[in-house]
């Protein structure tokens, strides 16, 4: 099989699923919960990590991530949406606010709706997508999910200042260096040399 979505598909979804786990349940225990949890973010960073290292290993050089795109914007869409109506038991919602769309999940707090935060950014950058690839196909190819690496990293990052997890560096918690890890990696694809697939 020499299609991209084909020669990643078991790499990345291995790295996904581990990597869910492990970061979420990382998150969990450094801010002083016990249990089990999941992270999207934790699953692409290792989707992204284990695919890398598959590829430097049987040579593939082509850009593979495109097909994904409009999945994965959904998929983060839809698990932000269940996070946010999940309430408390999720741990997934914003510290205190008194911006008056700060949310109420049941304990008297008006809070962030970091999930809808989320949300509501991917859903703009599916619509850009959709409207963008028609109009530089070739770009998208090359490039493209990069693109929608940087973007996703980068508005994680920003929303990630907004939640009440345990920093391990200054003001940095465990999801600030997977994004920002992700942000550089996508960087320096962009600015690097273009991969015809």
């Amino acid at each position: 099989c020499s299609t991209s979505p084909c020669v990643i598909s078991q790499p990345a979804i291995i790295g996904l699923f581990f990597g869910a786990f492990f970061f979420g349940t990382l998150n969990l225990w450094l801010s002083g919960i016990d249990g089990v949890a999941k992270s999207f973010l934790g699953g692409v960073f290792g989707a992204v990590l284990l695919v890398e290292i598959y590829k430097k290993i049987i040579g593939f050089k082509h850009s593979t991530g495109l097909y994904f795109i409009p999945g994965l914007c959904v998929l983060i869409v839809v698990g932000r949406l269940g996070c946010f109506f999940s309430g408390l038991d999720d741990f997934t919602y914003g510290v205190e606010t008194n911006m008056i769309w700060g949310y109420d999940f049941g304990d008297g707090i008006r809070r962030h709706p970091v999930q809808l935060y989320e949300a509501f950014s991917l859903l703009l950058f599916l619509v850009y997508f959709l409207w963008a690839f028609a109009k530089h196909k070739r770009f998208w190819v090359q490039k493209g999910f990069y693109l929608f690496i940087l973007f996703y990293a980068g508005q994680r990052f920003s929303w990630e200042f907004l939640k009440p997890y345990e920093t391990i560096f200054a003001s940095f918690n465990v999801f600030h260096i997977l994004t920002l890890s992700l942000f550089l990696w996508a960087l320096s694809n962009l600015l690097g040399k273009s991969h015809d697939t």
